[in-house]
């Protein structure tokens, strides 16, 4: 099942958000986190979610962010001003990017925008949804291991490869796998290979993430995978990397060059309505991959 709006994954996991843009409520024992930070101009939404699903807010010790991207923390400083107590974690890679004064400016711009195109005007105006960077208070690594209480506990997994910083987070009592970006992104009848750093080391990151017997995926765009769907996502992903990585060795043959390459590919998707996002963001994307595949074949 594809879980496509907020609402009850499973008893322990809450989807936040909106369609476009989720975070996740993870409910351990002792005390509960947020995974994902997505955009300022969903936070209207998310405290309405709070009220409807009767969440409470004082129970929200921890907030992970699983990559540094604009739409992937844009909504952690409103938070951590609601809950000055609650301990940021992310990768120490993202920690440094949180902070690098270059990347808060863009980081503010890119959701500013955002909250101007898709967000509710009356709702957000009353709230302080301003970026001003992130203080990770604890950076993790591979195989660090978050305690929430009773049989709920999150395992870190490093998976660069949509980004530098990229991770991964294991539940093991309900099977979830928090992918974000780094698991591909679902589209209704593929899921976008999204390797944008290093598509390589995305493909290995797919690969090192069936280590676990994951059962639910939960995705930063676009929903939750439950039972066939969940079980089926990640060799669906694997599959989507393979297909698109043999279309860009492909075109850059043909081409020998990389944008035009990216303009052959780009206008594919376009055409085929595997498109999630505008094509002044989607552009650059598949250029910086393409531009992987050539040194690689060079």
């Amino acid at each position: 099942m594809w879980i496509k709006e907020p609402g009850w994954v499973t008893e322990r996991i809450l989807f936040l958000g909106r369609n476009e843009s989720c975070i996740y409520l993870l409910r351990g024992d002792n005390e509960d986190m947020l995974i994902g930070g997505g955009m300022a101009y969903i936070v209207p939404a998310v405290l309405d979610q709070f009220s409807a699903f009767g969440i409470d807010e004082s129970r929200i010790k921890h907030l992970l962010i699983l990559h540094a991207h604009f739409d992937h923390c844009g909504a952690v400083p409103f938070f951590k001003r609601r809950w000055p107590q609650m301990s940021i974690w992310a990768s120490y890679p993202a920690q440094s990017i949180l902070m690098a004064p270059k990347a808060v400016i863009g980081i503010s711009n890119f959701n500013k925008m955002a909250t101007a195109q898709l967000g509710d005007v009356q709702a957000t105006s009353k709230l302080d949804l301003s970026f001003d960077g992130v203080v990770v208070d604890r950076p993790v690594k591979e195989g660090d291991v978050i305690d929430l209480g009773g049989d709920i506990s999150v395992t870190i997994m490093d998976a660069p490869g949509h980004s530098t910083c990229s991770i991964a987070a294991w539940v093991p009592a309900e099977k979830a796998l928090f992918g974000s970006d780094g698991g591909g992104v679902p589209a209704e009848d593929t899921i976008f290979p999204a390797g944008t750093s290093n598509y390589t080391q995305y493909q290995e990151s797919l690969q090192r993430m069936k280590q676990f017997p994951v059962e639910i995926f939960l995705a930063e765009h676009f929903g939750a995978m439950t039972g066939h769907d969940g079980l089926t996502y990640l060799d669906r992903s694997i599959d989507a990397a393979g297909e698109f990585r043999l279309a860009m060795e492909a075109s850059f043959r043909k081409t020998g060059d990389v944008r035009q390459s990216t303009t052959e590919l780009t206008d594919d998707l376009i055409a085929r309505g595997l498109v999630f996002m505008p094509r002044i963001i989607l552009e650059p994307m598949i250029f910086r991959m393409v531009a992987h595949i050539a040194e690689n074949l060079r």
